[in-house]
């Protein structure tokens, strides 16, 4: 997605954020749809969030995004991934991934030297040199080369190598640049999967789709067989309907998600990405897709707009509220009527009552780390807590319009103010509004855990949740666990040290 700042007067601010509109006026739902593209390929519109919306620097403080690499090479099996950028980004990956070089994992670093930045050897025999060695060497169905910010800087032009090299080596080569100029910290996977949405195969159907329904349409029968043929082609138009699932999830947590659907009668046809490069879905105008997480706006946009599938806009299956809206959305799209859901929705929240319990009433503040932050907030809300702020370093809000206006349900059901949501926090004014609020848990990325912890701050690493299994019903009781265990361990910390100055008086 590219970011225009102008878009923000699209969204109107309440000053007091814990007013709770009784309705939209038209000003609102002029807004609303002005702010949406391709509204042809979207299945709905949601509501504009009627909290505070800021953004402040425009800087991006999080993870780098190459470090999608750490889990993409492991759910797309017959990839290879090539990182392309200095010695600075070898360090990271060997160090936040934490692989040994003995256990040969299906990705490496092309480490650009002075030679290469100063122009003096040529960037395409360099890489088809290293192409061949993996070639020769692991024989991946397809080799996925990221860019790094040096790319960007000495403007590598690696989406003009790709072609000619591909058919050189007979290896399709995915090229994405997951810099950390532009992207935050998950939308590196966003790049890779617009990337490879381009690699789909056509959908067979929406090539003779259309044929089919020019030759019925032009058949000459009587009034009666003439309304039957209307009323066949629509179910069959219906049958035709697709479902692709686009997000990197682990197999377990995929299956589930899709035994979810099955159990209301709509099968998963493709997900993007695939285990295996040789079983990415096909895609066309009569296929609908629906994202697992609300980092992927760029590869919801690619799909739409190059690949004319339709979105389905809803929310991310996280915790038990935003599975339930996931799932009823597919439903309402699918013309199918969801059943036990609703049973299934509570039937959880009941068994967590000890947990919710324990960290209803307290605070949580989101300093904006993985793009999670507006799904987390929603569910915490839901579980009883009080969120300050929601910190998020991109927000695309056509892509979280149902996100956001779930969170907005959330607040009103709950009868909590809307929380203030920051794009691109900066964070030294951040830090004085922790201190003014003083939150019981910061969750933030790990550059501020230990200074806000030496400050008697209870923070958490948002880069857990990236790695977490949180997706749909049966991880609630783990996303629950990552919030709370912090709140634990130092109440834990607090009886221990009353206990030992209790022993010193005796």
């Amino acid at each position: 997605m590219v970011k225009n700042k102008k878009r923000f007067p699209l969204f109107q601010s309440f000053k007091n954020s814990s007013s709770i509109p009784a309705s939209k006026n038209s000003g609102l739902e002029t807004a609303n749809q002005s702010i949406l593209v391709e509204p042809s390929n979207e299945t709905s519109t949601a509501a504009l969030y009627s909290g505070q919306f800021e953004c402040e620097t425009g800087n991006y403080h999080t993870f780098c995004p190459i470090s999608c690499v750490s889990w993409l090479y492991q759910k797309i099996e017959d990839s290879f991934f090539l990182v392309i950028g200095t010695k600075t980004c070898g360090y990271f990956l060997q160090n936040a991934l934490g692989v040994m070089i003995f256990a040969e994992p299906r990705y490496a670093m092309a480490e650009l030297e002075e030679s290469d930045i100063s122009a003096q050897l040529n960037d395409y025999k360099e890489l088809k040199r290293l192409c061949l060695q993996i070639k020769q060497d692991r024989n991946p169905s397809v080799i996925v080369w990221i860019g790094t910010c040096t790319t960007e800087i000495i403007k590598m032009d690696l989406e003009g190598m790709a072609p000619t090299l591909e058919a050189e080596i007979g290896i399709p080569i995915v090229v994405a640049r997951a810099n950390g100029l532009d992207y935050a910290f998950t939308q590196g996977e966003d790049t890779v999967l617009a990337a490879m949405a381009q690699k789909c195969p056509e959908s067979l159907k929406n090539v003779n789709l259309p044929m089919e329904v020019e030759d019925q349409a032009t058949k000459t029968v009587t009034s009666n067989s003439s309304n039957s043929t209307n009323t066949d082609l629509h179910i069959s138009n219906k049958q035709q309907k697709e479902l692709v699932l686009f997000g990197s999830l682990p197999t377990t947590i995929a299956n589930q998600l899709q035994l979810e659907l099955k159990r209301q009668g709509i099968n998963v046809s493709g997900w993007l990405p695939s285990a295996r490069y040789s079983d990415l879905p096909a895609l066309g105008e009569n296929v609908y897709v629906c994202g697992i997480n609300p980092f992927l706006s760029r590869t919801a946009t690619s799909l739409m707009r190059r690949r004319k599938c339709k979105l389905i806009s809803a929310p991310f299956p996280i915790g038990p509220d935003g599975t339930r809206a996931w799932v009823e959305k597919i439903c309402n799209v699918f013309g199918i009527v969801p059943t036990g859901l609703e049973e299934r929705e509570k039937t959880i929240w009941a068994n967590l009552t000890e947990s919710i319990n324990f960290i209803k009433g307290k605070s949580v503040f989101f300093m904006g780390d993985n793009l999670l932050e507006i799904s987390l907030a929603r569910f915490l809300i839901r579980c009883g807590m009080i969120v300050y702020e929601i910190g998020i370093p991109y927000m695309d809000k056509r892509f979280q319009a149902g996100e956001l206006a779930l969170l907005e349900k959330t607040c009103i059901e709950m009868k909590v103010p809307f929380p203030r949501i920051v794009e691109k926090p900066d964070n030294y004014y951040q830090i004085q509004r922790i201190k003014e609020l003083k939150p019981d848990l910061v969750i933030t990325g790990m550059a501020h855990a230990n200074p806000l912890e030496a400050r008697g701050i209870s923070t958490k690493w948002s880069v857990e949740f990236t790695f977490a299994q949180i997706h749909g019903f049966t991880n609630t009781k783990d996303l629950l666990e990552l919030v709370s265990r912090p709140l634990r361990r130092n109440k834990n910390l607090e009886n221990h040290d009353s206990l030992s100055k209790t022993f010193a008086l005796q």
